[in-house]
Protein backbone atom coordinates (compact mmCIF):
# COMPACT_ATOMS: atom_id res chain seq x y z
CA UNK A 1 0.00 0.00 0.00
CA UNK A 2 1.10 3.58 -0.57
CA UNK A 3 2.08 5.71 2.43
CA UNK A 4 0.69 8.71 0.57
CA UNK A 5 -2.70 7.07 0.03
CA UNK A 6 -2.85 4.19 2.49
CA UNK A 7 -6.41 3.11 1.76
CA UNK A 8 -6.28 2.98 -2.03
CA UNK A 9 -6.41 -0.82 -2.00
CA UNK A 10 -9.17 -1.05 0.63
CA UNK A 11 -11.98 -2.00 -1.74
CA UNK A 12 -15.45 -3.18 -0.71
CA UNK A 13 -14.49 -6.69 -1.82
CA UNK A 14 -11.45 -6.65 0.49
CA UNK A 15 -13.64 -5.51 3.40
CA UNK A 16 -16.09 -8.35 2.77
CA UNK A 17 -13.25 -10.87 2.39
CA UNK A 18 -11.72 -9.72 5.69
CA UNK A 19 -15.00 -10.26 7.51
CA UNK A 20 -15.53 -13.62 5.86
CA UNK A 21 -12.00 -14.66 6.91
CA UNK A 22 -13.25 -14.50 10.52
CA UNK A 23 -15.85 -17.19 9.82
CA UNK A 24 -18.74 -14.75 9.37
CA UNK A 25 -20.97 -14.62 6.30
CA UNK A 26 -21.43 -11.08 4.94
CA UNK A 27 -24.67 -10.51 3.08
CA UNK A 28 -23.15 -7.84 0.81
CA UNK A 29 -24.54 -4.79 2.64
CA UNK A 30 -21.81 -2.22 3.36
CA UNK A 31 -22.16 1.22 4.93
CA UNK A 32 -19.10 3.46 5.22
CA UNK A 33 -19.17 5.24 8.58
CA UNK A 34 -17.81 8.68 9.35
CA UNK A 35 -14.12 8.23 10.14
CA UNK A 36 -11.05 9.93 8.72
CA UNK A 37 -8.13 8.61 10.77
CA UNK A 38 -9.16 5.00 10.14
CA UNK A 39 -11.69 3.46 7.77
CA UNK A 40 -14.81 2.05 9.36
CA UNK A 41 -17.60 0.05 7.74
CA UNK A 42 -20.85 -1.43 8.94
CA UNK A 43 -21.09 -4.89 7.41
CA UNK A 44 -24.33 -6.84 7.15
CA UNK A 45 -24.15 -10.48 8.26
CA UNK A 46 -26.48 -13.25 7.09
CA UNK A 47 -29.00 -14.24 9.78
CA UNK A 48 -27.19 -12.14 12.40
CA UNK A 49 -26.68 -8.57 13.54
CA UNK A 50 -24.28 -6.38 11.54
CA UNK A 51 -20.70 -5.90 12.71
CA UNK A 52 -18.43 -2.86 12.59
CA UNK A 53 -15.15 -3.40 10.72
CA UNK A 54 -12.42 -0.92 11.61
CA UNK A 55 -9.29 -0.83 9.42
CA UNK A 56 -6.41 0.88 11.20
CA UNK A 57 -4.32 3.56 9.54
CA UNK A 58 -0.91 2.03 8.76
CA UNK A 59 2.03 3.17 10.92
CA UNK A 60 -0.03 5.21 13.38
CA UNK A 61 -0.11 2.77 16.30
CA UNK A 62 2.09 -0.24 16.93
CA UNK A 63 0.45 -3.65 17.20
CA UNK A 64 1.19 -3.58 20.94
CA UNK A 65 -0.56 -0.22 21.34
CA UNK A 66 -3.67 -1.43 19.49
CA UNK A 67 -3.82 -4.62 21.56
CA UNK A 68 -3.50 -2.47 24.68
CA UNK A 69 -6.49 -0.40 23.54
CA UNK A 70 -8.47 -3.59 23.01
CA UNK A 71 -7.47 -4.97 26.40
CA UNK A 72 -8.52 -1.72 28.09
CA UNK A 73 -11.93 -1.86 26.39
CA UNK A 74 -12.37 -5.47 27.50
CA UNK A 75 -11.31 -4.58 31.04
CA UNK A 76 -14.00 -1.89 31.09
CA UNK A 77 -16.61 -4.31 29.77
CA UNK A 78 -15.62 -6.86 32.41
CA UNK A 79 -16.33 -4.15 34.99
CA UNK A 80 -19.84 -3.87 33.49
CA UNK A 81 -19.18 -0.42 32.04
CA UNK A 82 -21.07 0.16 28.77
CA UNK A 83 -18.12 0.30 26.36
CA UNK A 84 -17.95 -1.46 22.98
CA UNK A 85 -14.94 -3.80 22.82
CA UNK A 86 -13.67 -5.67 19.75
CA UNK A 87 -14.69 -9.27 19.12
CA UNK A 88 -12.11 -12.03 19.43
CA UNK A 89 -11.48 -14.76 16.89
CA UNK A 90 -9.29 -17.67 17.99
CA UNK A 91 -8.27 -15.49 20.93
CA UNK A 92 -7.22 -12.51 18.80
CA UNK A 93 -8.90 -9.11 18.47
CA UNK A 94 -6.29 -7.51 16.19
CA UNK A 95 -6.62 -9.16 12.78
CA UNK A 96 -4.80 -8.89 9.44
CA UNK A 97 -5.98 -9.31 5.88
CA UNK A 98 -4.70 -8.02 2.56
CA UNK A 99 -1.94 -6.01 4.24
CA UNK A 100 -4.33 -4.20 6.58
CA UNK A 101 -4.78 -4.47 10.33
CA UNK A 102 -8.40 -4.46 11.42
CA UNK A 103 -10.84 -5.34 14.18
CA UNK A 104 -14.51 -6.31 14.26
CA UNK A 105 -16.91 -5.20 16.95
CA UNK A 106 -20.65 -5.54 17.57
CA UNK A 107 -22.87 -2.81 16.21
CA UNK A 108 -24.43 -0.73 18.99
CA UNK A 109 -26.57 2.10 17.71
CA UNK A 110 -27.90 5.12 19.54
CA UNK A 111 -28.41 8.84 19.43
CA UNK A 112 -26.34 11.75 20.64
CA UNK A 113 -26.64 12.64 24.32
CA UNK A 114 -28.52 15.78 25.34
CA UNK A 115 -25.84 18.01 26.82
CA UNK A 116 -28.55 20.38 28.02
CA UNK A 117 -29.98 17.70 30.32
CA UNK A 118 -28.61 17.76 33.85
CA UNK A 119 -29.77 14.18 34.42
CA UNK A 120 -27.86 12.93 31.37
CA UNK A 121 -24.74 14.90 32.31
CA UNK A 122 -24.75 13.46 35.82
CA UNK A 123 -25.20 9.97 34.35
CA UNK A 124 -22.23 10.53 32.05
CA UNK A 125 -20.20 11.84 34.98
CA UNK A 126 -20.85 8.66 36.95
CA UNK A 127 -19.86 6.44 34.02
CA UNK A 128 -16.68 8.40 33.32
CA UNK A 129 -15.76 8.08 37.00
CA UNK A 130 -16.17 4.32 36.70
CA UNK A 131 -13.98 4.30 33.57
CA UNK A 132 -11.34 6.20 35.52
CA UNK A 133 -11.55 3.85 38.48
CA UNK A 134 -10.59 1.04 36.11
CA UNK A 135 -8.11 3.26 34.29
CA UNK A 136 -6.27 4.01 37.52
CA UNK A 137 -5.59 0.32 38.24
CA UNK A 138 -2.52 0.11 36.00
CA UNK A 139 -0.64 2.30 33.49
CA UNK A 140 -0.49 2.02 29.75
CA UNK A 141 2.79 0.61 28.49
CA UNK A 142 2.46 1.38 24.77
CA UNK A 143 -0.14 4.12 24.33
CA UNK A 144 0.70 7.81 24.02
CA UNK A 145 0.51 10.59 26.59
CA UNK A 146 -1.45 13.83 26.50
CA UNK A 147 1.50 16.23 26.58
CA UNK A 148 3.05 19.21 24.83
CA UNK A 149 5.40 17.12 22.72
CA UNK A 150 2.53 15.16 21.18
CA UNK A 151 -0.21 17.77 21.05
CA UNK A 152 1.81 20.93 20.40
CA UNK A 153 5.35 20.49 19.14
CA UNK A 154 4.70 17.66 16.69
CA UNK A 155 1.53 19.36 15.45
CA UNK A 156 3.17 22.75 14.89
CA UNK A 157 6.03 21.18 12.98
CA UNK A 158 3.57 19.28 10.79
CA UNK A 159 1.89 22.56 9.85
CA UNK A 160 5.18 24.29 9.11
CA UNK A 161 6.32 21.36 6.98
CA UNK A 162 3.05 21.29 5.05
CA UNK A 163 2.27 22.96 1.75
CA UNK A 164 -1.00 24.11 3.31
CA UNK A 165 0.62 26.94 5.25
CA UNK A 166 0.91 30.00 2.95
CA UNK A 167 4.52 31.24 3.05
CA UNK A 168 3.30 34.75 3.82
CA UNK A 169 1.65 33.48 7.03
CA UNK A 170 4.37 31.09 8.22
CA UNK A 171 6.13 33.70 10.38
CA UNK A 172 2.86 34.77 11.99
CA UNK A 173 1.87 31.17 12.66
CA UNK A 174 5.26 30.37 14.18
CA UNK A 175 5.01 33.42 16.46
CA UNK A 176 1.41 32.65 17.51
CA UNK A 177 2.06 28.97 18.19
CA UNK A 178 5.23 29.76 20.16
CA UNK A 179 3.37 32.33 22.24
CA UNK A 180 0.58 29.87 22.95
CA UNK A 181 3.02 27.07 23.80
CA UNK A 182 4.75 29.38 26.29
CA UNK A 183 1.39 30.22 27.86
CA UNK A 184 0.52 26.52 28.06
CA UNK A 185 3.85 25.76 29.75
CA UNK A 186 3.31 28.57 32.27
CA UNK A 187 -0.18 27.33 33.14
CA UNK A 188 1.07 23.76 33.55
CA UNK A 189 3.81 25.00 35.88
CA UNK A 190 1.27 27.01 37.87
CA UNK A 191 -1.08 24.05 38.27
CA UNK A 192 1.75 21.71 39.21
CA UNK A 193 1.78 17.91 39.08
CA UNK A 194 -1.59 16.21 38.65
CA UNK A 195 -2.50 12.55 38.84
CA UNK A 196 -2.68 10.85 35.45
CA UNK A 197 -4.39 7.62 34.44
CA UNK A 198 -5.64 5.64 31.47
CA UNK A 199 -8.34 7.65 29.68
CA UNK A 200 -10.91 7.26 26.94
CA UNK A 201 -8.95 10.19 25.54
CA UNK A 202 -11.45 11.54 22.99
CA UNK A 203 -14.64 11.76 25.00
CA UNK A 204 -16.67 14.13 22.82
CA UNK A 205 -20.42 13.82 22.16
CA UNK A 206 -19.85 11.86 18.93
CA UNK A 207 -18.25 9.04 20.90
CA UNK A 208 -21.20 8.67 23.27
CA UNK A 209 -24.37 6.96 22.02
CA UNK A 210 -27.62 7.08 23.99
CA UNK A 211 -30.41 4.50 23.96
CA UNK A 212 -33.46 3.92 26.13
CA UNK A 213 -31.16 1.89 28.40
CA UNK A 214 -28.74 4.81 28.78
CA UNK A 215 -25.37 5.76 27.28
CA UNK A 216 -22.50 3.68 26.01
CA UNK A 217 -19.04 4.74 24.90
CA UNK A 218 -17.41 3.90 21.57
CA UNK A 219 -14.07 4.42 19.83
CA UNK A 220 -11.12 4.17 22.21
CA UNK A 221 -8.74 4.83 19.32
CA UNK A 222 -7.28 7.84 21.15
CA UNK A 223 -7.04 6.14 24.55
CA UNK A 224 -3.96 7.52 26.26
CA UNK A 225 -2.53 8.66 29.59
CA UNK A 226 -3.58 12.04 30.95
CA UNK A 227 -5.52 13.92 33.66
CA UNK A 228 -9.10 12.95 34.47
CA UNK A 229 -10.53 16.29 33.31
CA UNK A 230 -9.62 15.40 29.69
CA UNK A 231 -12.60 13.02 29.57
CA UNK A 232 -14.97 15.67 30.95
CA UNK A 233 -14.36 19.05 29.36
CA UNK A 234 -15.51 18.23 25.81
CA UNK A 235 -18.94 17.25 27.17
CA UNK A 236 -19.36 20.52 29.09
CA UNK A 237 -20.74 23.44 27.11
CA UNK A 238 -20.50 25.79 30.08
CA UNK A 239 -19.72 25.94 33.80
CA UNK A 240 -23.15 24.63 34.76
CA UNK A 241 -22.67 21.57 32.54
CA UNK A 242 -19.25 20.90 34.03
CA UNK A 243 -20.73 21.15 37.52
CA UNK A 244 -23.42 18.62 36.57
CA UNK A 245 -20.79 16.23 35.22
CA UNK A 246 -18.74 16.60 38.39
CA UNK A 247 -21.78 16.14 40.63
CA UNK A 248 -22.24 12.75 38.99
CA UNK A 249 -18.51 11.98 38.88
CA UNK A 250 -17.90 12.65 42.56
CA UNK A 251 -20.61 10.25 43.66
CA UNK A 252 -18.34 7.48 42.34
CA UNK A 253 -14.81 8.86 42.56
CA UNK A 254 -12.88 11.81 43.97
CA UNK A 255 -11.97 14.64 41.60
CA UNK A 256 -9.16 17.15 42.04
CA UNK A 257 -10.84 20.53 41.43
CA UNK A 258 -7.42 21.97 40.60
CA UNK A 259 -7.60 20.12 37.28
CA UNK A 260 -10.27 22.56 36.08
CA UNK A 261 -7.46 25.07 35.53
CA UNK A 262 -6.19 22.69 32.83
CA UNK A 263 -9.30 23.01 30.65
CA UNK A 264 -8.02 26.08 28.71
CA UNK A 265 -4.71 24.25 28.23
CA UNK A 266 -6.43 21.14 26.90
CA UNK A 267 -8.63 23.22 24.62
CA UNK A 268 -5.62 25.09 23.23
CA UNK A 269 -3.63 21.89 22.69
CA UNK A 270 -6.56 20.31 20.88
CA UNK A 271 -6.85 23.31 18.57
CA UNK A 272 -3.15 23.14 17.69
CA UNK A 273 -3.34 19.38 17.27
CA UNK A 274 -6.37 19.57 14.98
CA UNK A 275 -4.56 21.83 12.51
CA UNK A 276 -1.46 19.63 12.67
CA UNK A 277 -3.55 16.52 12.14
CA UNK A 278 -5.09 17.94 8.97
CA UNK A 279 -1.64 18.97 7.72
CA UNK A 280 -0.16 15.54 8.45
CA UNK A 281 -2.99 13.72 6.66
CA UNK A 282 -3.46 16.04 3.68
CA UNK A 283 -1.99 13.43 1.32
CA UNK A 284 -4.94 11.15 2.16
CA UNK A 285 -7.58 11.91 -0.51
CA UNK A 286 -10.31 11.90 2.14
CA UNK A 287 -8.89 14.96 3.89
CA UNK A 288 -9.08 17.59 1.10
CA UNK A 289 -12.67 16.46 0.55
CA UNK A 290 -13.57 16.68 4.23
CA UNK A 291 -11.59 19.83 5.12
CA UNK A 292 -11.43 21.95 1.94
CA UNK A 293 -11.21 25.15 4.02
CA UNK A 294 -7.68 24.15 5.11
CA UNK A 295 -6.44 24.97 1.60
CA UNK A 296 -7.60 28.58 1.94
CA UNK A 297 -5.29 31.30 3.38
CA UNK A 298 -8.20 32.93 5.18
CA UNK A 299 -8.69 29.82 7.34
CA UNK A 300 -5.06 29.98 8.46
CA UNK A 301 -5.41 33.70 9.13
CA UNK A 302 -8.34 32.94 11.42
CA UNK A 303 -6.46 30.05 13.00
CA UNK A 304 -3.54 32.35 13.87
CA UNK A 305 -5.97 34.86 15.38
CA UNK A 306 -7.57 32.07 17.40
CA UNK A 307 -4.17 31.00 18.76
CA UNK A 308 -3.50 34.54 19.98
CA UNK A 309 -6.95 34.60 21.59
CA UNK A 310 -6.20 31.32 23.38
CA UNK A 311 -2.89 32.76 24.57
CA UNK A 312 -4.70 35.86 25.88
CA UNK A 313 -7.01 33.62 27.92
CA UNK A 314 -4.15 31.59 29.37
CA UNK A 315 -1.98 34.58 30.13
Amino acid sequence: MSAEAPYTDLTPDLVLDAVEACGLWPDGRLLALNSYENRVWQVGIEDAAPVIAKFYRPCRWSDEAIREEHAFAQELMDAEIPVVAPLRFDGHSLLQHGGYRYALSPRHGGRAPSLESRDQLEWLGRLIARIHTVGARAPFAHRGRLDRDTMVHTSVQAVLDSSLMPPSLAHGYRAASTRLDDAIAQRLDAVGPVRTLRLHGDCHPGNVLWTDAGPHFVDLDDARTGPAVQDLWMLANDDAAMRALLDGYTTMREFDEGELALVPVLRAMRQLHHAGWIAQRWHDPAFPLAFPFAAEPRWWEQHIADLHEQADDLE
